[in-house]
C-alpha cells in the first residue's frame, strides 16, 4: 500500500495537471470563435475561386498554350503533398488523423510506382512522418511564432510551391489538412491544387467574351488560386486544432478531477485505518500493563 506521503505527492501533482489543463481549455476556447469564423468566411472565396478557374478553363484545357498549372507538365511521375497540421500538441488526434491521411496517400503512391515528395506545414506532422518518410520529406514550415495565420504567411508557401513546380521538381501537388465540421468532428481531407482541378459548370448555355482573354486572366489566377487554396486550409486547420484542443483538455480536466476524488479516498481511507492501527497499539500496551 502507497505511503501517505507518495499519495499526498499524486494528488498534488494531479491538482497541477488539472490546472494546465484547465487554463489551455479556456485559451483555445476564447482563440477559438475567432479562428472558426475566419475559417468559414474564407470558404465561399475559395469555392468561388475555383469556378471562376473553371469557367475560365473550360475550352482552355486541351489548347495547346494552355497555362501548365492548368495543364500539368503531361506527366504523372512525381507528387508533391503538402501536409499541414499544427506547431503544437495537446489537442488529441487532430494531427495523427491528417498523417494517417497522408500516409495512405504516400503508400498508394508508391504502390503505383511514383516518386513521392513532402513539404510539411507545421510541425507535428513533421516529427510523424520522419519516423518512417524522413527521406521523402523536403521542407518544413514552421509558424510558431505567428499569433494569428494571414494570407501573406499562405502566400509565402504557396510561393515556394510555385518556384518548385517551375523548376520541375514534381509534376502534381496535393494538399492535405483536417476540414472543420465541428468541435469533435475534423474531417482529414485531401485537396488537389496542381494542376488545378476543372469541374464542369453548368452556364445554362450563356456565351461569355473575356477581356483580356482566358489565358491572360488564368495565368494571373491559377498562381493566386495556389496560394488561396492553401490560406484555406491553414485556416480550416486553425478552427480544427482550437475545437479539437477544447475537446481533448475538457476531457484531460474531467479525468484529472476522478482521479483526484478516487486517490483522496484512497488517502482518507489509508490514514483511517493507520489511526486505527495506532488506537489499537495503544489500547493493547494500557491493556498488559
Amino acid at each position: 500500500m502507497a505511503s501517505l506521503k507518495a499519495l499526498r505527492n499524486r494528488i498534488a501533482s494531479v491538482k497541477g495537471i488539472r490546472k494546465i489543463t484547465k487554463a489551455q481549455q479556456m485559451v483555445a476556447a476564447s482563440k477559438f470563435r475567432r479562428a472558426l469564423d475566419a475559417a468559414i468566411a474564407a470558404r465561399p472565396y475559395a469555392e468561388k475561386m475555383g469556378e471562376a478557374i473553371a469557367n475560365l478553363a473550360g475550352g482552355m484545357k486541351d489548347n495547346p498554350g494552355a497555362p501548365k498549372l492548368l495543364t500539368g507538365t503531361g506527366k504523372d511521375d512525381t507528387h508533391l503533398l503538402i501536409v499541414a497540421t499544427s506547431d503544437r500538441g495537446l489537442c488529441g488526434g487532430f494531427n495523427t488523423n491528417i498523417v494517417r491521411l497522408a500516409k495512405q496517400k504516400i503508400e498508394a503512391l508508391r504502390r503505383d510506382g511514383k516518386k513521392v515528395l513532402i513539404l510539411c506545414v507545421g510541425r507535428k506532422g513533421r516529427d510523424q512522418l520522419r519516423r518512417v518518410h524522413g527521406p521523402l520529406i523536403v521542407d518544413t514550415v514552421e509558424f510558431t511564432g505567428v499569433k494569428r495565420i494571414g494570407f501573406a504567411n499562405a502566400q509565402a508557401v504557396g510561393k515556394r510551391v510555385l518556384a518548385m513546380f517551375d523548376e520541375g521538381v514534381f509534376d502534381k501537388a496535393t494538399v492535405v489538412y483536417a476540414r472543420f465540421k465541428s468541435v469533435m468532428s475534423q474531417i482529414p481531407t485531401a485537396t488537389q491544387l496542381i494542376p488545378a482541378p476543372v469541374e464542369e459548370t453548368k452556364t445554362g448555355g450563356a456565351f461569355y467574351e473575356y477581356e483580356p482573354d482566358e489565358r491572360e486572366i488564368l495565368a494571373d489566377l491559377l498562381p493566386r488560386n495556389v496560394s488561396v487554396q492553401i490560406f484555406h486550409a491553414l485556416l480550416e486547420n486553425v478552427a480544427g486544432e482550437f475545437g479539437a484542443k477544447m475537446t481533448a483538455m475538457d476531457g484531460a480536466t474531467r479525468n484529472a478531477d476522478e482521479v483526484i476524488d478516487k486517490v483522496t479516498l484512497l488517502y482518507n481511507r489509508t490514514r483511517q485505518a493507520q489511526i486505527t492501527k495506532e488506537l489499537i497499539e495503544i489500547i493493547s500496551g494500557a491493556e498488559a500493563l
